[in-house]
């Protein structure tokens, strides 16, 4: 369960919380607060939904009240039963335990008496236009909406038609139930919303029961209403809908005072999309290899690349709720996962692009054999409680080949012809001889080593410039990482086109099959994240011989605040 801030109904300051604390001092609903979070099941939920997620869960658990989890399941032909199973395990993973798992199709039956209601009190119609027809009539803003020749119909007239729809009577689109509010409202939800339309499609949960199904503006505020939800949160697109939705409960017979809708801004970020439909497109249309893809916004993708829960909810509650759209930029948002990743992943070597390193001279034992000898490191300074590993040395190890150069350019310290640095942990080592194949490719470096600098300090006490991780190649276990770029190339996807799906980043991953790791990493469990030491963090994926870069070492977030400045 995500811990709550300090005090939080004391201090929060937001204006969902002063809401909220006011109805409580006002005893509108008797001290009660009942929130709920209901995603439609037609996707995978992702970082926007988080943000709603610990708002909705936040704002419940802040008051001692309950939220619930609503599956919001009023379209059948876009919902599946694997969409529910991933939202219920994505919630709980984030930190979260809905008081109840319920679904909008649980309230059918009460949805479609109250619909009677409301035809009964000359507030409802059924309509035989077609769906084109209603849409054209609706009008637009500053053009006057036209009434639909049904609109005056007897209400018991709509009533028997109303009946022989739930009863399968009628194709799809032949007729629909109509709110009858007003076509010339300026709020466009008002003029004439249709409530139920015919669909000839089993649903996921309540089979071939119905052939009619309510619309999400019918079907969400009654909904909280049946459940006794008092604050329903919602994302700002929804601000124009708030007065259908008080019009509806305020013409209900409800037995307690109607629930409140109030909106905050959704959550955005630099070069990512959010929209269902185009995340479910690049799924569909293999960009990706689904929606636990690591380079996809799902949380499930960012469950596999390693993003740590605690650090999504921590992003979400010091973005704040505000009434105002913004986008964040996703280095804000990876600096918190490095945050979080620096204080509880433990440390572990691995050469990414890996280079022989001989050192020449290395003693061997009776039989030849290079001596092995091992060194005591530090499992992560930052947790010292996380203790030491022992890594294996010997005479022939794997580095980075970028840690060498032949020819060295300016301000390059690390290893090169003559020039001695620091082996992580364990010798001082000088440059001496390079192996070259025909083509001139280097494919061993050879070096002499300090024996008297064991653990990598020299005894005269003179310093090096640089410090390099390495692996012994006697030791070593092969890995693959998969090194991550933004799936999307511009900041806001589709700014320049109007299509986000043409600033697809083509380079948005490199598979590197020849990663050599130091051999505790092959006690790293599926899911856990460990630093690569100098490369950055890495999530160890279901089959453990992949690992996932979660995030690099270097402060993104820091150096364009910088660059702002």
């Amino acid at each position: 369960m995500a811990e709550p801030i300090e005090n939080p109904a004391e201090s929060g300051s937001d204006f969902i919380h002063q809401v909220v604390r006011a109805d409580i001092q006002q005893n509108t609903y008797g001290g009660r607060v009942q929130t709920r979070f209901p995603p439609e099941p037609n996707g995978y939920l992702h970082i926007g939904h988080a943000k709603a997620i610990v708002t909705d869960f936040g704002v419940a658990q802040d008051f001692d009240g309950i939220c619930n989890l609503r599956l919001d399941d009023t379209n059948p032909g876009t919902e599946e039963t694997e969409y529910v199973e991933s939202i219920i395990a994505d919630i709980e993973w984030l930190g979260y335990s809905p008081a109840h798992v319920v679904h909008a199709s649980d309230y059918f039956g009460q949805l479609y008496e109250w619909a009677k209601y409301l035809v009964r009190e000359g507030l409802a119609y059924v309509d035989d236009q077609s769906p084109e027809t209603i849409r054209e009539q609706r009008g637009g803003y500053g053009k006057p909406g036209i009434e639909s020749p049904y609109r005056n119909r007897p209400a018991e007239e709509s009533l028997d038609l109303l009946e022989r729809m739930r009863l399968g009577e009628f194709p799809d689109g032949s007729r629909c139930l109509r709110a009858r509010i007003n076509m010339q409202a300026e709020n466009m939800w008002l003029r004439d919303p249709v409530m139920y339309r015919i669909r000839h499609q089993a649903h996921h949960s309540t089979g071939t029961g119905w052939c009619i199904y309510p619309t999400y503006d019918w079907a969400h505020g009654q909904s909280d209403a049946i459940e006794g939800v008092t604050h329903s949160l919602c994302s700002l697109e929804f601000n124009s809908h708030r007065p259908l939705y008080d019009w509806f409960l305020a013409h209900l017979p409800l037995d307690r005072p109607a629930p409140k809708q109030r909106e905050f801004a959704r959550l955005e970020l630099t070069h990512t999309i959010t929209s269902k439909r185009r995340l479910k497109s690049l799924v569909t249309d293999g960009v990706v290899d689904g929606w636990d893809d690591p380079r996809m916004p799902t949380l499930r993708g960012m469950r596999r690349r390693g993003y740590p829960a605690a650090a999504i909810r921590a992003f979400c509650q010091a973005v704040g709720t505000t009434k105002n759209n913004s986008v964040k930029a996703i280095e804000e948002f990876e600096s918190f996962v490095r945050r979080e990743l620096n204080a509880t992943a433990q440390r572990r070597m691995a050469v990414l692009h890996p280079l022989k390193l001989v050192l020449d001279g290395w003693p061997t034992d009776d039989t030849g054999n290079p001596v092995v000898e091992w060194f005591e490191l530090i499992n992560n300074p930052e947790n010292p409680d996380d203790g030491t590993r022992r890594v294996p040395f010997t005479g022939e190890l794997w580095i980075e080949a970028d840690d060498f150069r032949e020819d060295p350019p300016r301000k390059f310290f690390r290893l090169s012809p003559g020039r001695e640095v620091r082996l992580r942990g364990a010798y001082l080592v000088t440059a001496t001889d390079v192996v070259k194949s025909p083509d001139g490719t280097i494919t061993e470096v050879h070096a002499s080593y300090d024996p008297e600098s064991r653990g990598g300090t020299a005894p005269d006490g003179r310093k090096v410039k640089s410090t390099m991780h390495w692996v012994s190649a006697a030791h070593a276990i092969s890995v693959t990482a998969n090194l991550y770029d933004r799936l999307f190339s511009a900041e806001i996807p589709g700014s320049q086109t109007g299509e986000a799906l043409d600033d697809l980043n083509p380079q948005s991953r490199e598979i590197l099959t020849e990663v050599m790791a130091e051999p505790a990493l092959a006690d790293v469990a599926p899911g856990e994240v460990v630093q690569f030491e100098r490369l950055g963090y890495f999530a160890a994926d279901h089959d453990i011989a992949v690992f996932h870069r979660t995030v690099g070492l270097r402060d993104e977030w820091a150096q364009l605040q910088k660059r702002q400045a």
